[in-house]
């Protein structure tokens, strides 16, 4: 059995075209409040641009791979007819997204959006007109991307969910090591106080003592020096 590519490059078409109506409803917003020479506005229109023109060569491909299955055979990749037509319906209506978003790009009316576009055939001219099926496949294609931007959105929340999880995560740990600190600062210093006190009282023993210590001294001192003094009377007396 042949490799069937189609999904590969469709999941690439599809972020493009939603990366492409996201700038779009962007270009939109900066076009109703900003002048036409704004920079803001020009740099918006590029950007517009330059994915359309992108998603387009990406268009190409898929379509490439719409032929390849058409020309060798559904059967051939595991197929049913029917798949290989919504896959043909898919392609009409990204090729169809592109040109409403250039148009309104490049200022023409885009009155087509508000109903669905006839089918475009791989050599891009008009097939056949809009039928119910194609209405109901047009809606059923909306109805897909917009499930798909949901689920980005709310992926996007999630994670954003986790990463305030995670902050707060880590300012409890850095509440509870700033706790510990602040109780180790506290202990620190009634330790400092302790010493403070021991400290002081040591130097007052130290104060009292010298003062005693002096206090003795000059009693010794006088004692001797009476005693000096009474050998020197007496040793005059006898001589």
């Amino acid at each position: 059995m042949s490799t069937d590519p189609y999904h590969a490059v469709q999941q690439e078409v599809q972020a493009s075209l939603q990366n492409a109506a996201t700038l779009r409803a962007s270009y939109m917003r900066i076009r109703s409040t900003a002048r036409e020479d704004s920079e803001e506005l020009i740099w918006a229109r590029n950007e517009l641009k330059a994915t359309l023109a992108a998603l387009e060569a990406d268009l190409e491909d898929l379509e490439e791979s719409v032929n390849v299955v058409e020309s060798t055979g559904a059967r051939l990749f595991g197929l049913e007819d029917s798949e290989v037509i919504e896959r043909r319906r898919y392609v009409g209506h990204v090729r169809r997204e592109i040109e409403n978003m250039r148009a309104e790009v490049e200022g023409r009316a885009t009155g087509q959006r508000s109903r669905p576009s006839s089918m475009v055939g791989p050599s891009g001219r008009v097939a056949e007109s809009s039928t119910p099926e194609d209405e109901d496949a047009q809606a059923e294609w909306a109805k897909q991307e917009q499930q798909m931007i949901i689920r980005q959105q709310d992926e996007t929340i999630d994670s954003i969910a986790g990463t305030l999880n995670t902050l707060h995560e880590q300012a409890g740990l850095m509440g509870q090591e700033i706790g510990e600190h602040v109780e180790m600062l506290d202990d620190l210093e009634r330790g400092v106080d302790r010493s403070e006190a021991k400290l002081s009282t040591a130097m007052r023993k130290m104060r009292n003592f010298i003062r005693q210590t002096e206090e003795t001294k000059s009693g010794w001192c006088i004692t001797i020096l009476i005693i000096i003094l009474m050998a020197l009377l007496l040793a005059v007396i006898l001589v």
